[in-house]
């Protein structure tokens, strides 16, 4: 059986109460891993969905999601926004940004401290 993206990204918030250090730190990778493989997953439909968009209609549509641009904005940025503001409202995000959380309140994170 294959799990999905979001699916995993549930079962790695669900095992973030029982993870401690370096077991953390790797769930805490593989959940960043799988943050950033469906965002550029729906990075690439928004702009099959969107892209043969004229500039303007972008930029309505950023601004209708709540996210800045203008006309001066490259296309990517404005197609970025509307996949990033798409991609918050998932599962599987609001799943991330769980784990993130859990693991900050316990000193756990990506960045290393220097």
């Amino acid at each position: 059986m294959m799990t999905t993206t979001t699916q995993r990204l549930l079962d790695l918030a669900a095992a973030v109460p029982a993870s401690h250090d370096a077991d953390l730190l790797l769930l805490l990778r593989e959940a960043s891993e799988l943050y950033q493989q469906g965002l550029q997953e729906l990075r690439q439909n928004i702009e099959a969905r969107f892209g043969a968009l004229p500039t303007a209609d972008l930029v309505a549509a950023t601004a209708a999601a709540g996210m800045p641009g203008d006309e001066s904005s490259e296309r990517t940025e404005l197609l970025l926004l509307l996949a990033l503001t798409e991609w918050e409202l998932t599962p599987a995000a609001m799943a991330y940004a769980q784990i993130a959380e859990d693991a900050a309140h316990r000193g756990v994170c990506l960045i290393p401290e220097e």
